[in-house]
């Protein structure tokens, strides 16, 4: 009996042992017998630069991003079958005839018996985004947002909905702004001073894209100075943020809050957000915004010429060192140019003082001066340095369109060499271009049919005989390239094409 239970108690304490080996085996001897709990390994971390977030931006200027809805009056016709809705001649039918009442229940009009008159109603016109720029309600967005509207509502980032009026817009820009009348103290935000943007910095955009309401996205700039052929003063930053439809008029900040564009335009062959976005520089948009303010409108200088750039050829043909400036093309009628004597031909090369490196920047040079300011206009006429002072117009509002009546063709000289065939106009008051071979020096420079030949290498010219005297007097001179004035639909503007062809 006692030899039995002996025997059990020392299978128990075996047993016991053998699991006690088991565990230290798993978890460490120590464990086991200190009577610890088991110690584990370190997770794996990485002790890296972290990249600064956007939060604190985002907090600080979100008040101030406003969506703004637009609404445009719509004055239906009446219902007295004017712009009758069926097949023709149902308009004639009596009004109890069952298929003219099933055109009218088809409409959503009801069987009505006599003429129905509907009420003046508003309508959605376009929806994007602005911002306050002072406490007292003044904001800014773009004016192919408010462009047709005649009711506008700001949506603020709280959800309040507040009415709003149009101070003042500027096509030319693409700029807007309006004001809201409240008597509250509102969040605004301020412009990035002249210069502070750089390529590669940090920008964060904040607008309504797709009407969802606040939304922020965040990139760099890409690039600055971009003319995307929006309008005569383009110089828009390049910015990767993701753009969309709806953020036209919002910001793009700094990571110091401040406005340093507004974002305007998006490339986008599918209509969505691509990483090319362009926005509206602070230092255009701050001169713009201040006139609007002040007068709601913005008065620009006027010199009154059609420029176009200098290419290499048309440098060489002028006798020029470097291939810039802006080419006068024309001085149009009853303009500051063409009183101070500018004619076509000349190239603008200064603007008091400051290098011209195109027409794109003369544009705006001129563009950013007072009317009634005189400037000192550096030229390069007749192959010598010359310059003129000129009292600025003011830019008129409408740009004047007219067309060109197309002569009949006629046989007349071939310029071989440059794959031109010409003719005498007419009145034998100018020579026209009656056909342009296909892949010529001409076609390549979109010399087309149609267009008038005024001058050659500065030289007027009536007849084909004129224009192959003085291309032949060019090639004498050691000219590699002969300068033609062409004339189209009422402008003017300059082709060189080379003589070593000739």
């Amino acid at each position: 009996m006692n030899s039995s239970v002996s025997t059990s108690t020392t299978r128990k304490r075996l047993a016991t042992a053998v699991a006690s080996v088991a565990i230290a085996g798993a978890v460490g001897l120590g464990a086991v017998t200190s009577g610890t709990l088991p110690v584990f390994a370190e997770p794996v971390r990485v002790d890296a630069p972290q990249t600064p977030g956007f939060a604190d931006v985002v907090d600080r200027v979100s008040p101030a991003v406003v969506s703004v809805r637009v609404k445009q009056n719509v004055q239906p016709a009446s219902d007295d079958m004017q712009g009758f809705f069926g097949p023709p001649g149902f308009e004639d039918l009596p009004d109890d005839h069952p298929l003219k009442r099933f055109f009218r229940q088809f409409r959503g009009e009801g069987d009505h018996r006599g003429p129905r008159q509907f009420r003046r109603h508003t309508r959605p016109v376009s929806q994007g985004s602005g911002f306050f720029i002072s406490d007292d309600g003044y904001l800014v967005t773009n004016n192919h947002v408010v462009k047709g509207g005649s009711e506008f509502t700001v949506v603020m980032d709280n959800g309040d909905e507040l009415d709003a009026k149009l101070v003042g817009t500027d096509p030319r820009t693409d700029l807007a702004v309006l004001k809201v009348d409240e008597k509250r103290d509102f969040t605004y935000v301020t412009f990035a001073g002249d210069g502070s943007v750089r390529v590669g910095d940090w920008v964060v955009a904040v607008g309504n894209p797709f009407g969802l309401g606040g939304t922020v996205t965040a990139g760099i700039v890409s690039a600055r100075g971009r003319d995307i052929g929006a309008g005569p003063y383009d110089d828009f930053i390049q910015i990767d943020a993701a753009v969309n439809r709806g953020n036209s008029g919002g910001p793009a900040f700094n990571l110091n809050g401040e406005v340093v564009g507004i974002n305007t335009a998006i490339f986008s062959p599918s209509g969505g957000n691509v990483g090319i976005a362009f926005a509206i520089p602070a230092s255009t948009a701050r001169t713009v915004v201040d006139e609007l303010i002040k007068d709601g409108t913005v008065e620009r200088g006027w010199l009154g010429v059609q420029i176009q750039p200098v290419t290499d050829d048309i440098a060489e043909s002028l006798g020029l060192d470097d291939a810039k400036g802006a080419l006068v093309s024309e001085a149009q009628p009853d303009s500051p140019a063409l009183d101070a004597g500018i004619k076509a031909g000349d190239v603008i090369t200064g603007i008091d003082g400051k290098k011209v490196e195109s027409p794109r920047e003369l544009a705006r040079m001129i563009g950013g001066m007072e009317p009634g300011n005189a400037v000192e206009v550096a030229l390069w006429r007749d192959g010598a340095a010359e310059t003129a002072r000129i009292n600025l117009g003011e830019l008129p509002g409408a740009e004047r369109i007219a067309s060109l009546d197309s002569s009949d063709e006629q046989s007349g000289a071939m310029l071989e060499n440059f794959g031109l065939t010409v003719v005498a106009s007419d009145d034998d008051d100018s020579v026209v271009v009656t056909a342009v071979e296909p892949g010529s020096a001409a076609d390549e420079r979109g010399v087309r049919s149609g267009d008038v030949i005024v001058s050659v290498n500065g030289q007027d010219v009536k007849s084909p005989g004129e224009v192959e005297n003085a291309i032949g007097e060019a090639s004498q001179a050691g000219r590699k390239a002969v300068l033609f004035r062409l004339q189209r639909d009422d402008s003017s503007r300059f082709v060189a094409l080379p003589v070593a062809k000739s």
